[in-house]
């Protein structure tokens, strides 16, 4: 399989290619750069997952203290975040109105489900190629909207630089992350994903943060405040 795909902004090339049972996102006019992928079975998804529900993520999340919690990653991306709140128990429904990462996440969902290590966590995910504010609308239906808007500053390996340049370059980006959480509506919390040194999205300060050496959860409890 190796299906060209338009690109939103003009000068990049991008092609959908299977690598024996993996599919891969190629950046035609990035010759030497490697191919991305959705991998919900790698060696980097077992250390994350093998953190348990003390990481910083589950615990911003909230499944430190109840498991079964119906999530929406509302910026699914390649779905690492998501896939690992389902692999700790949580009910997931990852929103990517991408189709070209809904389309790996799709395959990556259907390479997990047929891995004994990994199918259980699978079966805890849904994955919906839309916008997520259709799904955020009044009354609640999920217990934790989960944002990781991507942001333009720089990653700290070369290799996460490449990935989210190719991201970024593929999607036009996250320009509208303001109104993502605006439209942001849960039974319990509204979670974001920040750079450390990041300000709160939109200017909205949260209701309490978790800080680790990169990252921030930025927590805003009940509904944001119009």
């Amino acid at each position: 399989m190796n299906q060209a795909l338009d690109s939103p902004v003009r000068g990049f090339a991008f092609a959908l290619q299977r690598n024996g049972e993996r599919l891969e996102l190629a950046a035609l006019h990035h010759p030497d750069y490697g191919s991305i992928c959705a991998d919900w079975c790698s060696t980097e998804m077992r250390r994350r997952i093998a953190a348990g529900r003390r990481q910083l993520l589950a615990r911003a999340v909230g499944l430190h203290k109840e498991r079964a919690l119906r999530v929406l990653d509302a910026t699914a991306g390649l779905g690492r975040d998501g896939f690992t709140l389902a692999a700790l128990g949580a009910q997931v429904t990852l929103a990517e109105r991408n189709p070209t990462l809904a389309t790996l996440l799709t395959d990556a969902r259907q390479r997990a489900r047929l891995d004994a290590a990994t199918a259980e966590a699978a079966a805890r995910t849904e994955i919906i190629c839309l916008d997520s504010r259709k799904l955020m609308g009044a009354p609640p239906t999920f217990d934790v909207v989960y944002l990781d808007p991507m942001y333009p500053g720089r990653g700290k390996t070369a290799l996460a630089k490449k990935e989210m340049q190719l991201l970024r370059e593929l999607t036009g980006g996250d320009a509208d992350a303001d109104e993502l959480l605006a439209a942001a509506n849960a039974r319990r919390r509204v979670v974001v994903k920040r750079p450390k040194s990041a300000p709160p999205l939109a200017g909205r300060e949260p209701s309490l943060a978790l800080a680790g050496t990169q990252a921030r959860f930025d927590i805003y409890l009940a509904r944001i405040p119009p």
